[in-house]
């Protein structure tokens, strides 16, 4: 790897706004915020939307799409087709 050429990584922490929750992991994103963790070191804060704390499909309130009833559902409006074959 060339040198001077990647950003550095460094510890950052970023709160989920809508779900309140906070998470330290390493990045190289830039902040102008910073916040004090329970370690007693500060962190650059980044403010994001949506994390896995908050998004519906890892947090298990994603609709799930019903594709059986679906199935079934055609078969009783239309009938099941009939096969041209004798």
């Amino acid at each position: 790897m060339r040198s001077g050429i990647h950003p550095t990584s460094r510890p950052v922490v970023f709160r989920d706004r809508a779900a309140g929750a906070h998470f330290l992991t390493s990045s190289t994103a830039t902040a102008s915020k910073t916040i004090q963790w329970a370690d007693g070191n500060t962190y650059p804060l980044i403010d994001v939307e949506v994390s896995s704390a908050s998004h519906p499909v890892y947090t298990g309130a994603a609709r799930v799409v019903d594709t059986a009833g679906r199935v079934e559902r055609f078969q009783r409006r239309y009938g099941r087709p009939v096969s041209s074959r004798s």
